[in-house]
């Protein structure tokens, strides 16, 4: 199994760090922003910045001859269905609670495996999809029990992890000579123009300027969240040991929760915290192969 380098293990902790931090953040830019026109501002800023980085790199952004319809097909469920539901769901939903949800993707992925793709699921994956429907049924118990709760928000937060899981099937499927980068970057150029049109069309009586804190949150998901990230997956992602890989997805949620508490003040119910338990027991029995288990070659 390839080892992880010092740089990489660096890199790697700080994804995980601006990716579970992020959804406090996002939670504290849609708060009183419109959700669609705040994304849009951060995808548009965070194409920038990648772009830049991509030349300071030397990684082309030249799409090959009939790669178009690829991209589209790759973009629909990995980025515009997830970023559009997301950002909804976190106007209504604590981001902890919304981390949470959205990390039963890679259970969605079992699923969208068996259903689509041919795959059988191990013994151990169905645990893991039993684990992560309890976590999910008290999720949304309390959603709709809880006064000023949104079951809606749980359900947008569903279908946005169950449409990645099915993406990440999609990727490995529909392989492309184009760079990790390159390829990131026309996805979100595709996803941008649905922002734009959703905010257009639904929110443009709310357009604002962003206040300071606003922007702040603004330039988070420009710099760290969207650019850095995705800069440094794209270099990790054709390397990372698997344990790696989902030791690290693992860590987003608690990160999540644990952050909303700390940044926005938010305190989780004995459910969030039962639902994180049952979550992280499904992605471990996903993710995590077992000990001497050894990796398909790619």
């Amino acid at each position: 199994m390839t080892r992880l380098s010092n740089r990489d293990l660096v890199l790697l902790v700080l994804l995980t760090l601006f990716w579970g931090v992020n959804w406090p953040v996002m939670k504290f830019g849609v708060t009183e922003l419109p959700p669609l026109y705040f994304r849009t501002i951060c995808i548009g800023g965070g194409l920038v910045v990648m772009a830049i980085a991509a030349r300071a790199m030397g990684v082309p952004l030249a799409v090959p001859r009939g790669a178009w319809p690829r991209i589209v097909r790759l973009s629909i469920p990995n980025l515009i269905v997830w970023h559009t539901l997301v950002v909804i769901a976190l106007k209504m939903l604590p981001s902890g609670r919304a981390a949470i949800l959205g990390y039963t993707m890679p259970v969605w992925a079992v699923l969208a495996g068996l259903l689509f793709f041919g795959e059988r699921p191990l013994a151990r994956h169905w645990w893991g999809v039993a684990a992560a429907f309890g976590g999910t049924l008290l999720l949304l118990s309390s959603e709709f029990t809880a006064l000023a709760g949104s079951p809606l928000g749980t359900l947008l937060m569903l279908v946005a992890a169950a449409a990645w899981g099915y993406g990440t099937h999609l990727m490995r499927r529909h392989l492309t000579d184009m760079p990790v980068l390159a390829l990131t970057f026309w996805m979100l150029a595709l996803t941008l123009p649905v922002m734009i049109a959703g905010s257009v069309l639904f929110e443009r009586a709310a357009w604002r300027a962003p206040t300071a804190g606003e922007w702040a949150a603004i330039a988070y998901n420009v710099v760290f969240a969207i650019a850095f990230c995705h800069v440094v997956w794209s270099r990790l992602a054709r390397t990372l040991p698997p344990a790696a890989s989902g030791l690290s997805v693992m860590m987003i949620p608690v990160l999540g929760v644990f952050s909303g508490m700390w940044m926005l003040g938010e305190r989780p119910y004995w459910q969030d915290y039962a639902a994180l338990v049952l979550i992280l027991f499904a992605l471990a029995t996903v993710l995590l192969a077992p000990r001497g288990a050894t990796r398909a070659p790619s």
